[in-house]
């Protein structure tokens, strides 16, 4: 996922006062486009709709958009809403991205990428950044940590409401797949197609949940299962890290090109991780900063997303021999931050840990799943991050209905963030109308990682034929980049 580039602060701040607190009037559903600065090829759109759904006469909010068009009007299918998961992505980026997708796609379709609200250039939830800085490890080990996590939750909520308006508590997707529709409207589409990565699925499969008739198609890349509860979502994902730590161990064992081959990889784990934990492991790309325990597994989750084990290789090696590794340059602090995980996943999960011997039991049943990785860093994250959250979630975990159209799920067979086990579980859940298709590599969003997949999802997208039951496709092994 790119990173968006932000204006200065007083640009934000001006940004934040126009998009949170928009005078009362009705959305009515519209778009306003001229041509994006960034690509003379690209439209950006803009529209605004309630900041809560509930109340179309309340406070509005300003969606932005890019939208590019299909290169071949007369075979023209229609428009294709595209995500890039996060929760934080955007696809305003997404769709300016020229190569993304193949020449055929973008012969076929007006492909739009929509910034979730909260996200991007949606009005974005914007954060003190001393105060993201100042987040607390999820590890807590003490009641009195717990309850400092709850009160910093609480702070946090505060901070991000005063800077960013009523887009705090109207972040869920739920509320963006009514923005969704609202644009399928403003277009005068009689439907729409959807590819959803990661989070992004979750757009997918809550707008065909909720508005079946109006969806053409969709491919749901590297699937979020919403029907999951606490335990599930806590040690499904788990269990998604712990074999992506067992994948690189496999990985450096058989390819030469790594510099830990040979060793025993697991117990160098094991040193650094007591390190980190007695404070003395420096971080090796930025020295003299220690590294604790939930930042050295933090990098690890990172490196397998990709999979980036070439660079992941070196950034062990370098740990464990401190002084070797070049620091980087400096950045300036900035005063506000783009901070929407924690206002989206709280408003989409429902994630009741308990009190502390509740979550430090959770905790300690995660680290029996994954003795190297001891936890998911994004489903614990998620989890730590809605203790003391002021407001309920608004679109809670359900099972989805089955599919009335034709569904693509595509997923890697090792996939750090979004297990395989979960696009299976809503392939269940789907029916026979949606099919899976399992990339039988590493790494998370398959569509970027294997030809084979894409193929499969571009033809599906365009025909609508789903590829037979029980495909999958190879397994494609990383190459070093990002390396020096």
């Amino acid at each position: 996922m790119r990173a968006l580039r932000w204006p200065a602060t007083a640009a934000i701040l001006v940004l934040a006062t126009l998009t949170g607190f928009a005078r009362p009037a009705r959305a009515d559903p519209a778009v306003t486009w001229a041509v994006c600065p960034e690509d003379a090829r690209v439209e950006c759109g803009r529209m605004r709709v309630p900041a809560d759904w509930a109340s179309p006469y309340g406070p509005t909010i300003e969606l932005q958009m890019a939208r590019r068009k299909a290169t071949d009007p007369a075979h023209r299918l229609g428009v294709l809403i595209v995500n890039p998961g996060g929760p934080g992505g955007s696809a305003v980026n997404m769709a300016l991205d020229g190569d993304f997708f193949s020449a055929d796609l973008r012969k076929r379709f007006d492909i739009i990428g929509l910034d979730p609200r909260g996200v991007g250039r949606s009005a974005p939830v914007l954060c003190s950044q001393a105060l993201v800085d100042a987040k607390p490890s999820p590890l807590v080990g003490s009641e009195a940590g717990f309850r400092a996590l709850a009160d910093y939750n609480r702070r946090l909520a505060a901070d991000c409401t005063a800077r960013s308006g009523p887009v705090v508590q109207h972040a869920d997707t739920g509320s963006v797949v009514r923005d969704v529709e609202a644009l399928r409207v403003a277009l005068g589409e009689p439907k729409v197609s959807i590819f959803g990565a990661s989070y992004g699925s979750m757009i997918g499969e809550l707008y065909g949940d909720t508005y079946p008739g109006t969806l053409r198609a969709a491919v749901l890349d590297s699937v979020m299962d919403h029907s999951a509860d606490v335990d599930a979502f806590l040690s499904q994902e788990t269990a998604s890290v712990q074999d992506s730590f067992d994948e690189f161990v496999k990985w450096c064992a058989r390819d030469a090109r790594c510099v830990l081959r040979g060793q025993d990889i697991p117990a160098l784990w094991a040193t650094l991780m007591q390190r980190a934990a007695a404070g003395t492991l420096e971080d090796p790309y930025d020295p003299p900063a220690k590294l604790g325990v939930w930042e050295l597994i933090s990098a690890a989750f990172s490196a397998f997303y990709d999979p980036q084990w070439f660079s992941f290789a070196h950034y062990l090696q370098d740990a464990a021999e401190p002084g070797q590794a070049a620091g980087r340059i400096a950045v300036p602090p900035i005063d506000l931050t783009p901070n929407s995980f924690p206002a989206v996943f709280c408003g989409d999960w429902s994630l009741p840990v308990g009190d502390f011997t509740a979550y430090r039991r959770r905790i300690d049943a995660l680290a029996r799943i994954a003795p190297q990785v001891r936890a998911s860093p994004i489903a614990l994250s998620a989890a730590a991050g809605c203790v003391g959250w002021p407001h309920p979630p608004a679109s809670p975990q359900h099972r989805l209905a089955p599919a009335r159209m034709p569904m693509l799920l595509v997923n890697a067979l090792h996939d750090p963030a979004t297990g395989h086990a979960w696009a299976q579980q809503v392939a269940v859940q789907l029916g026979p109308s949606a099919r899976l298709l399992t990339y039988q590599g590493w790494g998370h969003v398959a569509y970027s990682h294997s030809p084979c997949v894409k193929a499969a999802v571009e033809r599906y997208l365009i025909d609508l034929t789903l590829p037979p039951v029980g495909t999958t496709c190879p397994a494609v092994e990383p190459e070093p980049f990002g390396i020096g």
